[in-house]
C-alpha cells in the first residue's frame, strides 16, 4: 500500500471515530430534555433536582474542557481520548442505574467530565489526521454529524422515553461507547504537543474559576441573580478567572496563550459560539416543555414536532460547504446567526397558549437553518485562525465558550421565563416564555454583530504561520530544507486560508 493510500485510510478512520464520538457527545446534550418529565415522575424529583440533571453534566463539561484539551497536548490526544471514551461510556450506565435524582445527578457529572475530554480531541484528532486540502470536506462532515445529533436528541429521547423507558437514553450510549473505544485503540494514531507542558497553576486556577461562573449561572434560576450565594460565586468565579489571565500573561508555558485573543478572528469566532449556544440551549429547555407540558403531546411527539428546527442542519449540511467556497465562512456563520434571530422572533410573535403547531413551523425551520449554516464554517474557522501548535488548546477554548454558553442561555432566559410569568397555569407559562423566546432572538442577533467583527480578509493566520516557522527555525540548526509540516508546504497555506478567512 502506498503511502498516500495509508494516509487516506487513517484520515477516513480518524474521521468515523471522532465523527461516532461527537455525534455520542452531542446526543446527550440534548436527549435528556425530552426525557425529563419521565424522569420528574420516575424519581418523584423536584423541579430543582430535575434542573441539576442537566446542569450536572453542563456544569462539569464546561469545567473541565480546557483541562482535557490541554491534557491531550501533553500525555498524548489518542491516550487521553480513550480515557474519556472510558468515563463517559461507564457513567452512562451509572445514570441508567440510578434510583434517585442524586444518584443520577453524581453520575450525569461524571458523564460531563468524560465528555469534556472527549469532545475537544475529536477536533484536534481530525484537523491532524487530515491533510489541509482535504480538511474543510472533514470538518464540513464532522459538524453535520453533529449537528444530526441536535436533530436526533429531541426524537431520539421522545421515542427511547415513551416506548422504552427514559434509562435507555443512557443504556445506548453503553454499545457506541464500547464500539468508538475499540476502534480508537485500532484505527487512532497518538500526537501530541511537541514541546507542551501541563500548566498545573493555570488548570487549577480555570477550572476553579469555571466551576464559580457556571454554579452560579445554575443558581440563578431557583435564588435569583441578586442572592448572595450566587454572587459570592460568581464574584469568586470571576476573581479566579482574572487571576488566571494574569498567571497566562507570565508563565513561559500557558494552558491558554493570550496572545491568541490578540487576534479579531479568535475572539469573534468564540464569542459568537457562546452566543449561539446560549440562544439554542436555552430555547430547546423552555419549548421542549411548552410542547409537552402546555400543548399536551408525548415525548415522542414533541420530539416529531421539534424536527423543523432540529432536523434542518442536516439537510442544509450538503450546501454548507458550497456556500463557504463562494463566501467564506465568516459570512456563511453569520447567516446562520441571523436565521436563527429571525427564527426565534417568529415564534415569540406567534406563541400564545393554543397556538397552531403550523404556525409554529416557519420559525423552527428558519431556526434551523441558521444551525445548519453556524456549526461546520465555525468549526472551520476555529481550526484555521490559530497555527498547528495551537489548534488542540483552540479547540478547548471554542468547546468551553460553547458549553458555558448554554449554560448561561438556560440560566438567563429562565431567569426571564420566572420573572415574568412561571409554571403556574398554562397562560403563566406563555407569559414568561414569549418574553424569553425574545431575549433568545436578541442574543443570536448579537453573535451575528459578533462574528462580524472578524476581519474580511484576514491576515492573522499568515502571520500564525509565520510565527510557527520562525520558532521551528530557532528550534534547530539550519539544514537548507522547508519544513514539510510547516507553513513552508505551499498547500497549507492556501487551502485553509482561500475559502475560511474571507
Amino acid at each position: 500500500m502506498s503511502s498516500r493510500s495509508s494516509s487516506r485510510g487513517h484520515s477516513v478512520w480518524t474521521l468515523i471515530v471522532t465523527g461516532l464520538a461527537v455525534f455520542m457527545a452531542a446526543l446527550d446534550n440534548l436527549v435528556v430534555i425530552t426525557a425529563l418529565p419521565a424522569i420528574q415522575e420516575s424519581l418523584d424529583t423536584s423541579p430543582q433536582d430535575l434542573e441539576w440533571t442537566v446542569n450536572a453534566y453542563t456544569l462539569s463539561f464546561a469545567v473541565f474542557l480546557m483541562a482535557g484539551a490541554a491534557a491531550g497536548d501533553r500525555f498524548g490526544r489518542r491516550r487521553m481520548f480513550v480515557a474519556g471514551l472510558v468515563v463517559f461510556t461507564a457513567a452512562s450506565a451509572a445514570c441508567a442505574l440510578a434510583d434517585t435524582s442524586q444518584q443520577l445527578i453524581i453520575a450525569r457529572a461524571v458523564q460531563g467530565f468524560g465528555a469534556a475530554i472527549v469532545m475537544p480531541l475529536t477536533l484536534t484528532l481530525l484537523t491532524v489526521a487530515v491533510p489541509p486540502r482535504r480538511r474543510a470536506l472533514a470538518l464540513g462532515i464532522w459538524g453535520a454529524l453533529s449537528g444530526l445529533a441536535v436533530a436526533l436528541g429531541p426524537l431520539i429521547g421522545g421515542a427511547v422515553v415513551e416506548k422504552i423507558s427514559w434509562e435507555w437514553i443512557f443504556w445506548v450510549n453503553v454499545p457506541i461507547g464500547v464500539v468508538v473505544l475499540a476502534l480508537s485503540l485500532w484505527k487512532l494514531a497518538e500526537s501530541k504537543h511537541p514541546q507542551s507542558t501541563l500548566d498545573k497553576t493555570g488548570t487549577v486556577l480555570l477550572s476553579l474559576g469555571m466551576f464559580g461562573v457556571v454554579y452560579a449561572l445554575v443558581r440563578t434560576t431557583e435564588h435569583g441573580w441578586a442572592s448572595s450565594e450566587v454572587l459570592t460565586y460568581l464574584i469568586g468565579g470571576v476573581a479566579l478567572i482574572a487571576a488566571f489571565v494574569l498567571w497566562e500573561l507570565r508563565t513561559p508555558h500557558p494552558m491558554l496563550p493570550m496572545r491568541l485573543f490578540r487576534s479579531r478572528s479568535f475572539s469573534a469566532v468564540n464569542s459568537a459560539s457562546l452566543l449561539m449556544f446560549a440562544a439554542m440551549f436555552g430555547l430547546v429547555f423552555l419549548l421542549t416543555q411548552f410542547m409537552q407540558n402546555i400543548q399536551g403531546f408525548s415525548p415522542l411527539e414533541a420530539g416529531v414536532r421539534m424536527l423543523p428546527w432540529t432536523a434542518m442542519p442536516v439537510l442544509v449540511a450538503p450546501f454548507t460547504a458550497l456556500l463557504t467556497g463562494r463566501l467564506g465562512n465568516r459570512l456563511v456563520v453569520a447567516t446562520g446567526l441571523l436565521f436563527e434571530a429571525v427564527g426565534l422572533g417568529w415564534l415569540a410573535l406567534v406563541t400564545e397558549v393554543n397556538t397552531d403547531y403550523a404556525d409554529q413551523v416557519p420559525g423552527l425551520v428558519l431556526g434551523g437553518i441558521g444551525l445548519g449554516l453556524f456549526f461546520a464554517p465555525v468549526a472551520e474557522m476555529a481550526m484555521n485562525i490559530v497555527a498547528p501548535r495551537d489548534q488542540g488548546i483552540a479547540s478547548g477554548a471554542n468547546n468551553t465558550f460553547r458549553e458555558l454558553g448554554g449554560v448561561l442561555g438556560v440560566a438567563v432566559l429562565m431567569s426571564v421565563f420566572t420573572a415574568q410569568g412561571g409554571y403556574g397555569s398554562p397562560q403563566t407559562f406563555v407569559d414568561g416564555l414569549v418574553p424569553a423566546t425574545w431575549v433568545g432572538a436578541a442574543i443570536a442577533a448579537l453573535g451575528c454583530l459578533a462574528i462580524l467583527a472578524a476581519p474580511r480578509r484576514s491576515r492573522e493566520q499568515n502571520d500564525a504561520w509565520q510565527e510557527e516557522q520562525e520558532e521551528r527555525d530557532g528550534e534547530r540548526p539550519d539544514t537548507g530544507r522547508t519544513d514539510p509540516a510547516g507553513p513552508s508546504d505551499p498547500t497549507d497555506p492556501a487551502d485553509v486560508l482561500e475559502p475560511s478567512q474571507r
